[in-house]
Formats: structure tokens, C-alpha cells, sequence
């Protein structure tokens, strides 16, 4: 093919982006993606599927919907008025927010090593994007440089991640406090992993007039729906609604969110084991020689290994386990690997796993 029409018309923000990359988990105890690991009761099922008999896929999904947002406002413990817009996921959701402030010259900031796909779609937009670097010794936020950065560069947006990603910590709320004062755009608090935190910043959200609050199903259980919630001002997401596209949460994953969260209290159980088994996970891997293990506050575990993260990594998946290396993704993030919290016996297979590899190495 021609390269040269490529050149012509694609932008080059996107030439040099690498496509997001999914590793084949064919055949493999799936630790790397951050899902919940449990399914549900056989009888369950059953109901689900006789309440997606009846879901008319001839006909549009409800635009705004309605049912699910009620369902969602319930679970979340959010008054039934409260204003809340769905996305497909999180990740829509970071997408219309961008582009609800884009203009020539702006700025989005994030503290660094976070999400990706922060600044993936900021730059895929035109936005020059700030990574602030997180506390090298506990990946804490460092808010004096942040507040500098945001006195600097005026970002129209900030992200911060709550618990974070990779590093799973939660950030100071003082420290957070001080970043909504000094920002002069939008704050988005991303509580993608909010289930196993044990705090959320939700109930202050209407305490700032710059502050949104972002969370999603898909950490909880629900990871196929694809069913992301942000939670603000009226104001703010009577803009960003704007940008939205139309029936962007298809008929069956509103009927089946909106089925399972009037059975919400089998997600929070699951959640609830997830929390004890990463509590265990965290000290099998303390135990472990070479190995340097942070706390979480989500539902996985970063670890830095002194015999080479790749080949740790390569070693995992020889013996049928796969997690997600993290070396070269960010400087702190030097011979890091992350591994998702699995049943306990997907964990225990893990551990076998890596001591093997670590033995060999």
C-alpha cells in the first residue's frame, strides 16, 4: 500500500501511538486484567437468562437509561435524583470528557505511572498531556509538584486515579483536596477499583463545583457489560452528555446490569472475598525472596522482582499463568509485574508458579 496516503490523512498523534495490546489468554490462568474472578450461581443464571428472553434487540436501547441509573443510584447509595451519565465503560467515559473541553493549546495532567488511557486519548485529541511523577519510594501523590504543574500548564482536565493504577494505592484526600483548590478546570476522580477501597470520594462530589466522580461495574463483576457511571454536577454532565453518542449502552447490558444489581448483595460478597484473598496474596508474596511487594487498595498487586521482570514474566506463562510486566511501561516502574487477585486456587498456582521461576532464575 501507498504509505504516503497514510501519512497524508492519519494524524500523527495517532502514527505514533502503539494500538492498545490485550495479550491471548487461551488456555491460561488469567491474572492480568484486573476482573473479578467469580461467577455466578447456576439458579442465577437461569433467572438472567429468562429476563433477556423478553429484551427487544429489533428495537433501540433507551437513551438515557433510565431503568439502569436507578439501579445504579441504589447501588452506589446515591439519592434517586442524583445526576449520573453511563458510558461504555470507563473508558468512553475519560473519551467524552476530553472531548467535551478540547480546544487549540490545552492541557491534560495526570500523576504518573497511572491508567493509560489517559494519555492515550488525550494525545490522540491534540491535547499536550503532563504526566506529574509520583513519590518514587510508595507512589504517593506528590502534590506540591503537581500543584506547580497545574499553576503551569492550567490543565483543562485532571485525572486522578483513586485507588490508582498500577500502583493500587489510594492518594491522601489533603493532598487531593489541594489539587481541587488549585485546579482551573475539571477534576475527574476515577474510582474504577472502588469495591475493594473501602472509601470513595462520591458522597463530596456536589462539595466542588470543578469535581466529577468516576466509577464502573466492570472491577465488581461486570467487566463484559461494559457499563461505566460518572457521577457530578448537573451542570457538568448536561455539557458532557453533549458529547455522548446516542444508545451507547446496548439493550442487553442494560437489562443485565439492571438484573444484577437487584441482586447487589452477591457482587459485594465477591468483592469481599477479593479483598481477603488479595490480603492473603500480599503475604505469600512478602515471603518470598527478591521479591518487593506494595500494598493494595484494589483488587491486584504490584511487585517489583530482582531476577528480571520479562523473564519472570516469560517463566509465569510457561507454566500457564499469565499477569501483566510492567517494565518499561514508566521509569518507577522499573522490573514491576502486576498480577491480578484470583480464586484462591488461581493464586495458589500463581505462587507455586513464581517460586518455581524464582528458583531457576
Amino acid at each position: 500500500m501507498n504509505r504516503g496516503l497514510i501519512e497524508r490523512w492519519v494524524s500523527p498523534p495517532v502514527r505514533r501511538l502503539r494500538a492498545y495490546h490485550v495479550a491471548d489468554a487461551s488456555g491460561l490462568v488469567k491474572l492480568d486484567a484486573m476482573e473479578n474472578p467469580y461467577t455466578w450461581p447456576a439458579p442465577l443464571v437461569s433467572e438472567w437468562f429468562e429476563r433477556l428472553r423478553h429484551v427487544a434487540i429489533n428495537r433501540y436501547p433507551s437513551p438515557e437509561s433510565e431503568e439502569l441509573k436507578s439501579g445504579l443510584r441504589r447501588y452506589a447509595g446515591m439519592a434517586e435524583d442524583a445526576p449520573v451519565l453511563l458510558g461504555n465503560g470507563s473508558d468512553e467515559l475519560i473519551q467524552i470528557i476530553a472531548m467535551t473541553v478540547t480546544g487549540p493549546g490545552r492541557t491534560i495532567l495526570a500523576p504518573e505511572p497511572t491508567f493509560v488511557m489517559y494519555r492515550m486519548i488525550a494525545e490522540v485529541l491534540g491535547f499536550r498531556f503532563v504526566g506529574v511523577p509520583l513519590r518514587a519510594e510508595d507512589f504517593a501523590l506528590d502534590a506540591d509538584a503537581t500543584c506547580r504543574a497545574i499553576a503551569e500548564h492550567q490543565p483543562a482536565v485532571v485525572f486522578l486515579a483513586c485507588p490508582n493504577n498500577p500502583t493500587g494505592n489510594l492518594f491522601d484526600r489533603l493532598a487531593v483536596e489541594r489539587i481541587l483548590a488549585a485546579a482551573p478546570g475539571l477534576v475527574v476522580i476515577d474510582e474504577a477499583y472502588h469495591p475493594f477501597a473501602g472509601e470513595t470520594w462520591l458522597h463530596d462530589v456536589y462539595r466542588h463545583e470543578n469535581m466529577v466522580v468516576m466509577q464502573t461495574l466492570s472491577k465488581a463483576g461486570l467487566a463484559g457489560l461494559r457499563i461505566g457511571m460518572l457521577f457530578g454536577p448537573a451542570e457538568w454532565l448536561e455539557e458532557i452528555n453533549k458529547v455522548r453518542l446516542p444508545y451507547n449502552i446496548n439493550v442487553l447490558s442494560q437489562a443485565s446490569a439492571a438484573f444484577i444489581l437487584e441482586h447487589a448483595d452477591l457482587l459485594r460478597e465477591q468483592t469481599a472475598q477479593i479483598r481477603a484473598d488479595r490480603e492473603a496474596l500480599y503475604q505469600r508474596l512478602r515471603e518470598l525472596a527478591g521479591i518487593v511487594v506494595w500494598p493494595s487498595r484494589a483488587n491486584f498487586l504490584l511487585f517489583r522482582t530482582g531476577k528480571g521482570a520479562r523473564a519472570v514474566f516469560d517463566g509465569l506463562r510457561e507454566q500457564g499463568v499469565l499477569i501483566k510486566v510492567l517494565d518499561g511501561a514508566h521509569p518507577l516502574l522499573r522490573e514491576c509485574l502486576r498480577v491480578t487477585v484470583g480464586t484462591p486456587g488461581e493464586n495458589e498456582r500463581f505462587i507455586t508458579a513464581l517460586r518455581r521461576v524464582l528458583d531457576s532464575a
